[in-house]
């Protein structure tokens, strides 16, 4: 479980990048709910603790046990299902003693673990009707339990990541062709019957949001977060107004903004940092995604490249919505930020997903002598 590592092949750069953010969150957090920051300290503390520990234990060792994860992560979603705590109309939460933690975040990297195990158990036959078959079941029951929370957008990150994944392994690209001709009339279609007054395909609360961003003058009680969070983005301007600030002009101080602590914490950087402090937050989301691309091609095996490819795309796919929620360029979907937004199962999970990364990084292909 445990190998012989070479401090010269820690990737501390990654480490660096993830604290940094990490630290940059808290503070922004701090001012946005201060009520909240001291627990994301405790979460940054737990996350680095997680990390380290993860990052010194052999991968291909745990991945052994990638079935008994699955498993144990079925039971976890179910459980939100039959003791979930309800929070704003929605049952995601499980509290255990007091301890109280959302399983569909943890559920990502245990996918993400699995897929990595299953994928290269299957490289050889990958594109056959059973194993793709097989793939999407698999990937199916804890999407369908997350939705039902209800968790939409958590829903639609973790499908991302699958296929992301699915695509790594080596699906063939004549199925990528046949599954694009067919999915793009299949998404106009569907766009089509939502935007009906009487579809039954989404959630009241759901087709609201997506008309809230088609029509925020005809749907202005749903769409003020939206039109809130770029009016403080844009009223940030070049430098911010800073943390912790008491002006009357700031959309945050007024209260406009719901939760400024998780969804919408983006606002809050623009706001308060400006421009300049949302580049940086950018710029380290970014370079977070491309260490872990380039531990993949780095890594051993494709499970190896599979849980690097998969912590990418789950930094990338998650921080990418999340933000153009907040600038208003998709609905809001009610995700995240990573590393930056409050949420203690969400950081810690995170944390434990990029210490895997870093255990694959320890252990780098080997070069034969012809090899270059």
């Amino acid at each position: 479980m445990l190998k012989q590592y070479k401090l010269r092949n820690y990737n501390f750069r990654l480490v660096i990048y993830v604290i940094a953010l990490t630290i940059l969150g808290i503070m922004v957090i701090g001012s946005a709910r201060e009520s909240v920051q001291n627990k994301q300290i405790l979460g940054l503390f737990l996350g680095a603790i997680a990390m380290i520990c993860v990052s010194m234990m052999d991968y291909s060792f745990i991945l052994k046990f990638s079935w008994l994860y699955y498993f144990f992560n079925i039971v976890l979603l179910l459980l939100v299902s039959v003791m979930g705590d309800n929070t704003n109309g929605s049952t995601r939460w499980i509290d255990i003693g007091g301890f109280r933690f959302q399983p569909s975040e943890l559920s990502k990297i245990i996918l993400i673990l699995f897929f990595a195990y299953f994928f290269m158990k299957h490289q050889e036959t990958l594109n056959t009707v059973k194993i793709l078959g097989l793939s999407f079941i698999l990937a199916g029951i804890p999407l369908v339990l997350i939705k039902q929370q209800p968790d939409l957008s958590t829903t639609i990150v973790t499908a991302l990541i699958f296929i992301a994944l699915l695509f790594i392994a080596g699906l063939s690209y004549k199925i990528v062709i046949g599954v694009l001709a067919v999915s793009i009339p299949s998404v106009i279609i569907f766009i089509s019957l939502i935007l009906q007054p009487d579809q039954k395909i989404l959630d009241d609360y759901q087709y609201k949001r997506i008309m809230a961003w088609l029509q925020p003058e005809k749907y202005a009680d749903a769409a003020y977060q939206q039109l809130n969070s770029k009016m403080a983005i844009g009223s940030g301007q070049l430098w911010g107004k800073g943390l912790n600030n008491s002006q009357i002009t700031s959309v945050k101080n007024g209260n406009f903004i719901s939760e400024p602590q998780t969804d919408f914490i983006f606002a809050i950087v623009g706001e308060e940092l400006g421009f300049v402090g949302a580049v940086v937050v950018l710029a380290l989301l970014f370079l977070i995604v491309i260490e872990c691309i380039l531990m993949a091609r780095k890594a051993k095996d494709l499970a190896g490249r599979l849980i690097c490819c998969g912590m990418a795309s789950l930094v990338g796919f998650q921080a990418f919505i999340n933000i153009c929620v907040a600038t208003g360029l998709m609905p809001n979907t009610g995700l995240t930020l990573p590393f930056v937004s409050y949420g203690l199962t969400s950081l810690v999970s995170l944390f434990i997903g990029i210490g895997f990364v870093l255990n694959v990084s320890l252990q780098p292909k080997k070069y034969g002598m012809g090899d270059t």
